[in-house]
């Protein structure tokens, strides 16, 4: 059909490639229009200091150093959340975050710091939990497959997509768990934690977001 359409001059093994040829522009022209679609996630950490964060003070917790947010606890293992000041409901986040031995870090998005994407050992169950979801207990949303996708002591990148009542995370590329939940509908801001109780040191870079309901989420 091919070889007709162009004159007929085409042979079996040129018609072949040439289907495959068709086949991989059509596949390109559907992944350009996805990468087209999907919405561009801008920087909330530059890198240089802590602008755009509600920054304690005293602080002696978070810091920036080569480019990386630093975390870290008090010599009496005092914690900290630090928040974003802009607001953010419907959201993506992605960042790379590191760590070594026994942390116990997280990612806070909505109101009230009660919807918490955890990262590293948690105090109650004394494992590991990162990318699980802690709302006050982990049951019933507790991330698959992390053990095969954490890297130790390396960065590892965590997204997490908060739609509506829908939250999904991913871990290094793999999607780690989907729950969905009413119970935190408002916007409030993305926020660091150092859990109190633990000496530890958690670093943060590439923290990036978009607000998916710009219109409707307090600036």
């Amino acid at each position: 059909m091919i070889g007709k359409l162009i004159g007929g001059n085409l042979s079996k093994g040129n018609e072949m490639n040439l289907r495959l040829i068709l086949c991989a522009l059509a596949g390109i022209a559907v992944l350009s229009a996805r990468a087209a679609d999907e919405p561009k996630l801008e920087s909330i950490f530059n890198g240089k200091d802590l602008a755009g964060w509600k920054v304690p003070d005293p602080n002696p917790w978070w810091s920036v150093v080569d480019g990386v947010m630093v975390g870290q606890s008090t010599p009496e293992k005092k914690g900290n959340v630090i928040e974003t000041q802009k607001l953010y409901g419907d959201v993506i986040v992605e960042c790379e975050c590191r760590w070594n031995g026994d942390i116990d870090s997280g990612i806070f998005l909505r109101k009230g710091q009660k919807w918490q994407c955890q990262i590293g050992v948690s105090r109650s169950l004394k494992k590991d939990m990162t990318c699980s979801i802690y709302n006050g207990t982990y049951k019933g949303h507790e991330a698959q497959g992390v053990d095969k996708l954490l890297k130790v002591g390396d960065w590892n990148k965590i997204r997490i997509e908060a739609v509506g009542p829908k939250f999904k995370i991913s871990l290094n590329g793999q999607q780690v768990l989907e729950w969905e939940s009413d119970k935190y509908p408002e916007p409030g801001p993305i926020g660091l934690q150092i859990h109190p109780g633990v000496a530890m040191k958690v670093e943060y870079r590439n923290l990036k977001a978009v607000a998916l309901d710009e219109g409707k989420v307090a600036k």
